[in-house]
């Protein structure tokens, strides 16, 4: 039989290995959320405040739509959001890999001419356009999150790497939420590539706070424009919010005309159906090309994100030609089926008469000569 002290001996070490284990597991959680804090990012303040201040959308301290907008779920009855979360039986997942694709090279004949979208996922877009490059809410990381462990993950890998992205002559972000504006990827943008951020009012704060230098960084209130080479890149009205912390809607949002000597494309961001986008088209369009969200959407929150009908709707009161869809495929954001944005598109558009492209992600989407929809989703939804 051990003695007493042998005993004593053993509780003590044994408490010290639970204190080690404790310690090693306070460390390993202050290891992952290392970056968290940054990840918020900043706050307006000094010009940066003044100037968003006098903005026709900012008032009591925060932006606003044009009309009172709902942006948290509403109180359907009967219905349990948290419960259809867990337990829905919604295919919310592809059930094989997402097939990608490494863009082809572009055309190179009448460059002046051109206009190609790259699609990688989600909301991620190169345009193409008169021979220069823009990029669209670029989003490299593993997960839309201010955290590198929890938070929605990728559903496909995206599908070139960020260092082989061609040399770009501005970088848009329609808003600052984390599947739109990402961290990771804005620093290793600042590295890689020398084009300036185009940003709504309030979101340089973020960037500020990431490190781009403040010449690289161009905030925008809707309306208002700013040349780019041989473009002019316009921020349009939106109907959506903002916000990465506890805090909304301290930031603006926006969507995006882009516009060359001959060719012009719209970009959703994030938005609800309003009757801001019949102002855009009758103001910017006609557009050669239209980049649409139309995934995350619900019954609870009708007025930020569209259905995939009111895309198309949308698309024709821009007075769109090819309708390209993005905000799909790449984040599990809501509680519809993986495919069932695009398969409710492709109908509604066919029934319209809409012309539609839906590439595969990497796929180059020549405006003027598209791929037929082939409904390649369907083999892996």
């Amino acid at each position: 039989m051990r003695e007493p002290a042998e005993r004593a001996v053993e509780r003590t070490l044994g408490g010290r290995l639970w204190q080690l284990a404790g310690l090693a597991a306070v460390a390993g959680l202050a290891w992952t959320a290392r970056d968290v804090p940054a990840a918020l990012g900043g706050r307006l303040t000094g010009a940066r405040a003044q100037r968003a201040a006098r903005s026709p959308q900012f008032r009591d301290g925060t932006f606003h739509n044009r009309v009172p907008t709902r942006t948290m779920p509403g109180g359907d009855s009967g219905r349990n959001l948290l419960r259809e979360l867990l337990f829905g039986q919604q295919r919310r997942r592809p059930t094989a890999p997402v097939p990608l694709l490494r863009p082809a090279p572009a055309p190179t004949t009448d460059v002046d001419r051109e206009l190609n979208v790259v699609w990688y996922g989600h909301a991620s877009t190169l345009i193409e356009i008169e021979g220069q490059r823009v990029l669209v809410d670029p989003v490299w990381s593993d997960r839309c999150s201010p955290s590198a462990v929890v938070g929605p993950r990728r559903l496909h890998e995206p599908p070139v790497r960020l260092d082989e992205l061609p040399t770009v002559d501005a970088i848009l972000i329609s808003h600052d939420h984390y599947d739109h504006l990402d961290m990771a990827t804005v620093r290793e943008l600042v590295r890689r590539q020398s084009a300036s951020f185009l940003v709504p009012l309030g979101v340089g704060a973020h960037l500020d706070r990431w490190g781009v230098p403040d010449d690289r960084i161009v905030e925008l209130d809707w309306s208002q424009g700013h040349r780019v080479g041989g473009l002019e890149i316009t921020a349009t009205a939106a109907q959506h919010f903002s916000g990465r912390g506890l805090r909304r809607d301290g930031t603006l949002w926006s969507s995006w005309v882009v516009a060359g000597a001959h060719r012009k494309v719209f970009y959703t961001g994030d938005s609800g159906y309003f009757d801001g986008y019949a102002e855009i088209g009758a103001e910017h369009g006609p557009f050669d090309l239209t980049l649409m969200q139309i995934g995350a959407y619900d019954r609870a929150w009708p007025g930020i994100h569209m259905f995939p009908e009111e895309a198309v709707a949308a698309h024709l009161d821009l007075r769109g030609d090819l309708l390209v869809p993005v905000h799909w495929a790449t984040f599990n954001l809501a509680l519809h089926d993986w495919s069932e944005p695009v398969d409710r598109l492709w109908a509604e558009a066919k029934a319209r008469g809409v012309r539609l492209a839906v590439p595969r992600p990497g796929e180059r989407v020549v405006a003027d000569d598209p791929s037929p929809v082939d409904g390649w989703w369907q083999t892996v939804a």
